[in-house]
Formats: structure tokens, sequence, C-alpha cells
């Protein structure tokens, strides 16, 4: 081989190495060693930490059937003592980790590695039960406690839980049987709960299976959820994929969701419950969301809403085979108001109906709710729609002497089914307009041209929110 080759294929490797270090450089996560404890991972949150360890340093066993209850529990608790330095972070190496309940702490990244799969345990003994919300009064499933989340936490500041994509399977085919069955006395396990809290995250992940409704922050602030896929079979009960509930200043993006329920359902409390606590869910960015729920909707708002919902801004949704494209649902004893929202963007596939509003869903926590105290729907506002394949477009059914006022929809063009309903738009007891809308709505929205429904131009708080490049290495405590 003559010098010039010798140099040639010198250089090729060269450039072949240089390619390789920099995928690797930039690659969200480093490969594991023969250990299994992960060696470089490169991700974005809203706060980095200076301490690292694996959840192998606490005596953690990812064979997918040792309980790993205890390593989670005795790992966090040793890590929130580097809160004031700091923080730390968790790592999950591959491996099925299989565990009950466990807390986390405030200053604390839990990061699941993309070949890590996290199993909820199915021995009810490692899922302590709780008190229910006071906003509702009860569980969602049966009066009194509810069983505790799988990942819980309470009265935080600065908590992330994100990974390379790992897994969380909440295996909920247990709690489904049971429920179906009528066989709870406590409410079903929620996925992830954070309540009380300030300056969350939780991204990258894939949720699976979730015994009930799979994330849910409730009377917190400053949220992050993106990056999120949800997934859980059609008929399971109850598997609504993010539910804000009296939570302020959330970025809800990108994110793939197939459920047994909604796929997004903005709450605020339960009739006198969610009004004596009196905490709204506000401020709320959607964007970049898919969604197939064939039984229920994209994005509802309600029923329990009993706080308030204001200031919800959804846009570039995309909806296929689902029951309606966004719902409002409330009831009379709600009381409270739903107002403000926008939506603006929306694309739909195959839906039963694609605007849908109740104020007849009755379900109450007890007897106890005040029969006068009637929601306010106001201020709703559609535009840039399409769909295809729609059974009904509308549905929109307000409350006798307190109808659903300043409706607007603009510029959206509904493709029906091959067997549309007869009545195309069913409206009673609303008000609002409509303008470049195809079929053309009913008399109580009428057209006025030209005009483009509201959506507001100011940035909220959280948008302004940058992830950090953050790293970790194995343990460094």
């Amino acid at each position: 081989m003559g010098l010039f080759q010798k140099t040639k294929k010198s250089h090729v490797i060269q450039i072949a190495l240089a390619f390789l270090t920099l995928a690797l450089l930039s690659s969200t996560e480093v490969e594991c060693g023969r250990d299994g404890y992960t060696k470089l991972l490169d991700f974005q949150a809203i706060n980095c930490r200076k301490h690292s360890a694996v959840l192998t340093d606490f005596g953690g066993k990812g064979d997918g059937k040792t309980s790993n209850t205890k390593a989670f529990q005795s790992a966090i608790s040793q890590l929130s003592q580097l809160a004031p330095d700091g923080g730390a972070q968790l790592i999950v190496p591959p491996g099925q980790w299989l565990t009950g309940s466990f807390n986390l702490t405030s200053h604390f990244t839990l990061y699941i590695h993309k070949e890590a799969v996290i199993l909820a345990s199915q021995d009810e003994s490692e899922w302590p039960v709780i008190s229910p919300l006071p906003s509702y009064g009860r569980g969602t499933d049966a009066p009194g406690a509810r069983f505790i989340s799988l990942i819980f936490g309470t009265n935080l500041t600065d908590v992330v839980i994100t990974g390379g994509n790992g897994t969380i399977d909440g295996q909920g085919a247990y709690w489904w049987g049971k429920f179906k069955n009528k066989q709870l006395k406590n409410s079903r396990p929620y996925l992830i709960e954070i309540m009380f809290s300030q300056e969350v995250q939780i991204s990258n992940l894939t949720l699976i299976n979730a015994p009930t409704w799979n994330v849910h922050p409730v009377y917190s602030r400053d949220i992050i959820i993106q990056g999120l896929t949800i997934l859980a079979p059609i008929d399971s009960p109850n598997t609504d994929g993010i539910n804000p509930d009296s939570c302020s200043n959330i970025r809800i993006e990108d994110c793939y969701i197939v459920s047994g329920d909604d796929c997004i359902a903005v709450k605020s409390g339960w009739d006198e419950y969610g009004i004596s606590f009196g905490v709204p869910t506000q401020h709320l960015i959607i964007r970049r969301l898919t969604c197939i729920s064939p039984d229920s909707a994209v994005i509802a708002l309600g029923s329990e809403m009993s706080g308030g919902i204001q200031d919800v801004r959804a846009e570039d949704i995309t909806g296929i085979s689902s029951q309606s494209g966004v719902r409002i649902k409330t009831a009379v004893g709600r009381g409270a108001y739903v107002k403000d929202i926008y939506v603006k963007g929306m694309k739909l596939y195959t839906m039963k109906y694609v605007f849908w509003m109740t104020g007849n869903y009755g379900s109450h926590p007890d007897n106890g709710f005040n029969p006068q105290a009637f929601p306010v729907i106001q201020n709703i506002n559609y535009r840039d729609i399409t769909a295809q394949n729609v059974s009904m477009p509308a549905d929109l059914e307000g409350i006798q002497d307190h109808p659903f006022t300043g409706i607007c929809i603009s510029n959206a063009s509904i493709n029906l089914s091959a067997n549309p309903k007869k009545v195309l738009w069913n409206c009673s007891n609303i008000a609002g307009v409509s303008s470049k809308v195809s079929p053309q709505p009913c008399n109580l929205l009428p057209n006025k041209e030209p005009m483009s429904c509201g959506f507001p131009p100011d940035t909220l708080p959280i948008d302004n929110v940058m992830l950090k490049n953050c790293s970790g290495s194995g343990t460094n405590i």
C-alpha cells in the first residue's frame, strides 16, 4: 500500500471517528456499561443538579420481580438532604423496576433511562391510602379515601420527572377489573400526582396502562408537561391522559395520547367542595397534541370545574377517531365558570362531534350540592378548524335561564360522514356568532362577516421558561 493510500485511509478513519464522536456527543443518551449504570446522560430540564446517583446504589434490582419500593424511598430520602447543595438526580437504569408508591422531594430529578421500565406493583399493601382531595370531598371511584399515586409529591419546589423516553407501566388491568366488578372500597391510584407544588416538569416519558388518570398536577403552578406518549386500551375506564386541576401557569406540548377517556381534562373541583376550595385552573397552554379517544374528548373542560376554568389557549390540535374535539361539561350545582377559552388550528378525523357543550352533566359527589349554583360559560372561541368524516358538527346545550354566551366559531370546514345525524347543529340555551362555517350553524350562532374569533396575542409567563441543558454521569454523591 502506497503512502498516499495509507494517508487516505487514515484520513477516512479520522473522519469516521469524528462523525462517531459527534454523534455520541449530540445524542440524548450514551449507552450503559456492562454494570448497567448509566455513564452519561444529556437532557433538558428546568434546573440541573449538582449530584447524581443510580437506583442500584440503594439496593435496587431491575429483574421485574423484586420490589424496589424501599430502594426508591431510601434513595429519595437520602438525596433530599442534598437539596441545599445544588440538588440531586436519581437515575433509573436499564431494567424492569417493580415498585409500589414513592414520594418525590424538592430540587430533585427522577430520570428514567430509555431502556428502563418502572412497573407498578399489584400488591395493594404497597399503595398507602390517603384522604380525598379537599376540592372533591370524596374519591372519584368510591366515597372516602383513595390509594396514593405511584409517583407522588406534595409541597415541592423544583421537581423534574423525565427520561430518554423511558416507560412507566401502571399495570392497570388489575385495577380496571376491580373497578368494573365494583370491588373497590377506595379510589384507584393515579400514575403521577403532584400536589401543592411549584416549578414542575414532566417530560420525555412513555406512560402505559395507568390504573386511572395518568398525570394529575393539582393545586400547583408553573408546570411544564411535554413530550409524553400516553397509551391505554380504548376501553379502559377513566384512563385520562393529562388532568391539570386547580393549577395555574401550565404548558402542555408535543404529547401523543391514546386513551379510554379524555386525552386532556381540565378540572378544578367538584360541586360544593370545589366552590369552597375556590382555586381555578387558569393560564393554560395546550399545543401540538395528538389524541385518539373513541369514547371521549380530545380536550375536555370539566365536568369538575367548581373552582373555575379561565384563559385556556389550545392550538395545533389533532384528533383521530375521537368522540369530540373540545367538550365543555358542567351542570347545575357546579357553580363557578368556564370562560376565556381559545382554540385554533384543530384538525379532526372521524369524529362523532366537533363541538360539544352540555349543562346537564349531572354526576354529583353527594346530595349536598347547591341547586342554585349555576355555572357561567362565556367567551368560548374556536377558529381555523378542519374536520373529516363527522357524524354531527355540534351539540350545544346550555342551561335554561342560564345560557352559555359569547360562543364564537370562525373558519371551520366540516365534512360529514356517509351517514350523518339528521340534525347537524343541535343548539339550545346558547348565544354567539359564526363566520365562514360549513355546514351552516344553527340560528343561535348567526353568521357575521367577515370575522375571526379571538386568540390572545400576549405571552403567558410559562412560555418564557427556557429549559437548561443538563447531564448526569452515574454516581457522584
